[in-house]
């Protein structure tokens, strides 16, 4: 089956001139504090938020939320991958993660979150592997706890963004979400 990829112009902006990733790497400090505090990893909220077919996990990572606690989101599209930005159900699944993960739901609706989904969405239609596979070759190529895995088009080519905690620090992996060959890494 062939795939298309579609990016929104809002969400090609917002994604690929910040740099793909929420956050800069360096205001990570207070959240690899909290880590450690969590009882799920970033792979099973992944897989617990597969819910039932065609929906796919898009983007997960942990968070610090607006009361200042550590937050488990996992950004689904509810139709699945073949089914483009403007007929699918872009979603948050969130909550914390220091006991069973029990996450609230949002269905976005705003731009920002519109636009930033739209983008992911597309980056995983293109790719052939899940956010799953690219967490687990992340925790292969380094020692740590995996807390982001975010699609994002870099220099133009649809990748995948992963942070891992090690040692109090922040490493990024960078993969080609064609290939899933590194393309970097870097603290």
């Amino acid at each position: 089956m062939e795939k298309t990829l579609v990016v929104t112009l809002a969400g090609f902006g917002l994604l690929v001139a910040g740099g793909g990733l929420a956050s800069d790497v360096g205001s990570d400090v207070a959240l690899l504090k909290l880590l450690p505090s969590s009882k799920q990893t970033l792979l099973t909220g992944i897989q617990q938020s597969q819910g039932k077919a065609p929906e796919t996990p898009i983007s997960a990572k942990f968070e610090i939320d607006d009361k200042g606690s550590l937050s488990l989101s996992v950004y689904t599209a509810e139709k699945g991958l073949a089914v483009d930005a403007e007929h699918n159900v872009l979603k948050e699944l969130s909550g914390g993660p220091a006991e069973k993960w029990t996450p609230e739901i949002e269905v976005f609706k705003d731009v920002p979150h519109v636009s930033r989904a739209a983008q992911q969405l597309a980056v995983m239609a293109v790719s052939h592997l899940s956010l799953a596979d690219v967490v687990k070759r992340a925790e292969k190529d380094q020692p740590g706890t995996v807390y982001s895995v975010i699609p994002v088009l870099r220099d133009r080519k649809p990748v995948f963004g992963v942070r891992v905690a090690t040692g109090g620090e922040t490493v990024e992996l960078t993969y080609d979400a064609m290939t899933g060959a590194v393309v970097k890494a870097a603290k």
